[in-house]
């Protein structure tokens, strides 16, 4: 595709107008402020005028629960402990491969809406979140999350899932889909599960992912259960921060919890509008930014977000680090634009991803400025993290393959998709 007269936002996440980008393949191979050879265009394909739009990196979801779309709107109003137990574990009991791929394919529907083209996933039914993921055309890091509390664990089955999925789907279509090993979290497991899972990752050399520090909560437990050691400090102890590691939440951190992720090169996931859903706290994002921790962006599940606007958790983001570092100058919006993209690249261990760049994947997303809440423009790139909406999205493209153009889903038939998605949620809800 070429991208004609298009404002850019550029490798270093500053704005750049009346640019030209070309694809060909799954690649980006032009960009410049002149347009290529009529010879050039005729190999880079369809032409896009780019009046009054903005190309930028896709989004990459660095923590979500993607079957989890058929519990939007269910379980409100508790906090995460009672949320857990009481409502959302009995309903995943009664899930189903089926129900796990409609509510996967819906989610990546509304993904792709929303400029979303890669997602870090931790849950179950992975035979169903990877058919749904390919035939989607986006791309995952998925985890079988790993909850334990016996002794013996040689048949726990959440295990055995989870290292068949690696053997299985580890490069699965094309690189697409990456597979990492999944702690769900330190009050869901002993000793003896996290290191079996530690030991596995090392073995077949994915990344990790795991829940960390949801909830003040969650760390008091922790201490109790663990001579006074933190979930972080715990959980380095087991050495699961050996291995490339993705943090979800950290929002109950202490300076000796940052130090330890600093040094172990962990990614922070912060979810921010999941953890004011269910009162967790803050992430306090600009301490992490001043040490030089990688911090992605991630949605959480559609249950506890209740919907996957990236425009919108990136203000949220960055507003709520506003607000923790009680500074208005902190929280720049080329920092939350790279959270919300190269961060999350990075911590799937996609190199070539996450920045519009020559050589790199072609996984981009147009946004349309000719509409009043991105009116008047004094800077681009505010704009686009306080001002943008998912729905101004108007182009979703995944290793240079559009998804999603105008309206019309290429790869997806959503009609048919929300009424399989209904189908799924009366059946769980008649058998609890």
């Amino acid at each position: 595709m070429y991208f004609e007269r298009i404002g850019l936002v550029d490798e270093n996440f500053a704005y750049r107008e009346n640019m030209y980008v070309g694809t060909a393949g799954d690649r980006i191979v032009y960009i410049d402020t002149v347009a290529p050879s009529d010879e050039q265009i005729e190999m880079l394909g369809e032409r896009y005028d780019g009046k009054g739009k903005v190309l930028m990196p896709a989004f990459v979801n660095s923590h979500g629960h993607s079957p989890m779309s058929l519990l939007r709107g269910y379980g409100e109003g508790l906090p995460l402990d009672r949320w857990l137990n009481e409502l959302i574990f009995p309903f995943e009991a009664k899930l189903y491969d089926e129900a796990a791929y409609w509510g996967t394919l819906l989610t990546m529907a509304e993904s792709i809406r929303y400029g979303i083209v890669s997602t870090t996933d931790m849950y179950d039914w992975n035979d169903s979140l990877v058919k749904a993921v390919v035939q989607a055309g986006c791309k995952n890091n998925i985890g079988r999350a790993v909850m334990n509390f016996t002794d013996d664990f040689v048949d726990n089955k959440a295990f055995n899932e989870m290292v068949e999925t690696i053997r299985l789907y580890d490069g699965f279509d094309y690189g697409k889909i990456i597979t990492d090993a999944s702690i769900h979290a330190e009050y869901t497991n002993n000793d003896k599960s996290i290191i079996a899972v530690v030991e596995a990752a090392k073995k077949y050399d994915v990344n990790m992912h795991v829940h960390v520090s949801e909830t003040q909560f969650e760390v008091e437990g922790c201490k109790e259960r663990h001579n006074g050691m933190s979930p972080v400090e715990y959980l380095n102890s087991l050495g699961v921060f050996d291995q490339p590691t993705v943090a979800a939440h950290c929002v109950w951190l202490s300076d000796a919890d940052r130090e330890i992720l600093k040094a172990k090169n962990v990614t922070v996931a912060s979810n921010p509008i999941s953890n004011l859903k269910l009162a967790s706290g803050i992430c306090e994002v600009q301490k992490l930014y001043d040490m030089g921790i990688n911090v992605g962006i991630g949605t959480d599940s559609a249950s506890s977000n209740n919907n996957l606007d990236f425009f919108e958790e990136m203000k949220a983001f960055a507003n709520l680090g506003k607000l923790s570092a009680g500074d208005a100058a902190a929280m720049s919006p080329d920092k939350v634009l790279y959270s919300a993209t190269r961060a999350g690249a990075l911590a799937q261990g996609r190199n070539n991803c996450g920045l519009v760049k020559e050589g790199f994947k072609a996984d981009l997303i147009v946004v349309d400025t000719e509409v009043p809440n991105m009116q008047p423009v004094h800077d681009m790139i505010y704009n686009l993290v306080f001002s943008a909406s998912g729905k101004d999205v108007v182009l979703t493209m995944c290793d240079g393959k559009v998804l999603y153009k105008d309206g019309e889903y290429k790869t997806i038939d959503v009609e048919k998709t929300y009424a399989e998605v209904e189908t799924a949620r009366k059946t769980i809800l008649a058998s609890l």
